[in-house]
């Protein structure tokens, strides 16, 4: 069954790590804000399989550093994230959500409306698009 609590950014950081970016050093995932953020993780028999965090901004809130354990993909576990973010978002009055998005997972996103917006962009050589959403 899975479960979803918040967490603490430091909980974060080996799925970033692990998921993200596993040729850099565990500190490239540290994002600036983490302590300010919030932070949520999908437990599967008490085992962190996912995380993402959300920064808030008045009305709006970005995405960011939203990970699955590989093992754990395509299971349905980003997609029982992904939902209860946009719920909970939605009961916060947050109008606006944005976040940079990896090339390779674009369709992910779309299934849930959200759009992509502006040209190809780069991180660390990755593609990335900026995507959206009005809540």
């Amino acid at each position: 069954m899975m479960e979803i609590k918040k967490i603490t950014w430091e909980d974060t950081i080996p799925i970033r790590h692990q998921v993200l970016w596993p040729d850099k050093n565990p500190e490239f995932c540290i994002v600036e804000g983490d302590a300010r953020a919030l932070h949520y993780g999908i437990f599967l028999d008490a085992e962190l399989v996912c995380v993402a965090s959300i920064y808030i901004s008045e009305n709006s809130a970005r995405l960011r550093k939203f990970a699955t354990l590989k093992e754990h993909q395509n299971k349905g576990v980003g997609s029982y994230m992904l939902n209860y973010l946009l719920s909970h978002l939605k009961e916060s009055r947050i109008d606006h959500l944005w976040f940079d998005a990896r090339e390779s997972v674009l369709d992910f996103y779309r299934r849930f409306g959200l759009i992509s917006t502006g040209d190809r962009f780069y991180k660390s050589g990755v593609p990335y698009f900026k995507m959206s959403q009005e809540i």
